[in-house]
């Protein structure tokens, strides 16, 4: 298709997901960014949080997170993330689990698993 945006959504450890797509819907640590064709060049910090897909076959990918990089330049879209799971494959009991324990311990770490428990709970519950 001429007019999608080549998408590549890649974890440290595999390529995600990767194709063609009309939309992209990403949260940065400056806020929400939806990428469409001819969209300005963009590197940004992503936060913890859901990336959604619109495919040009007319799907929608949702797949959770854990930060990263968002890169957009020439139609193309490059999400960089340490951690990143599709919805379809999040396990949601054990993910409500891991929001429980995080919210009850204390600190930064703690803070960090329940913004990324929530994440996987989000993407799971739109998938």
């Amino acid at each position: 298709m001429a007019d999608a945006l080549q998408v590549e959504l890649v974890a440290a450890d595999r390529t995600v997901w990767s194709g063609e797509a009309t939309m992209v819907i990403a949260r940065t640590v400056e806020g929400d960014v939806g990428v469409l064709r001819g969209h300005a060049p963009l590197l940004s910090l992503l936060a913890d949080a859901v990336v959604e897909i619109d495919t040009a076959g007319d799907e929608t990918v949702i797949a959770a997170v854990d930060g990263g990089f968002l890169s957009v330049a020439h139609d193309r879209v490059s999400i960089l993330s340490e951690h990143a799971v599709l919805a379809g494959d999040i396990d949601l009991a054990a993910e409500r689990l891991e929001l429980e324990a995080a919210q009850a311990d204390e600190g930064d770490e703690a803070q960090a698993r329940v913004r990324r428990a929530e994440a996987r709970i989000k993407a799971a519950e739109r998938g």
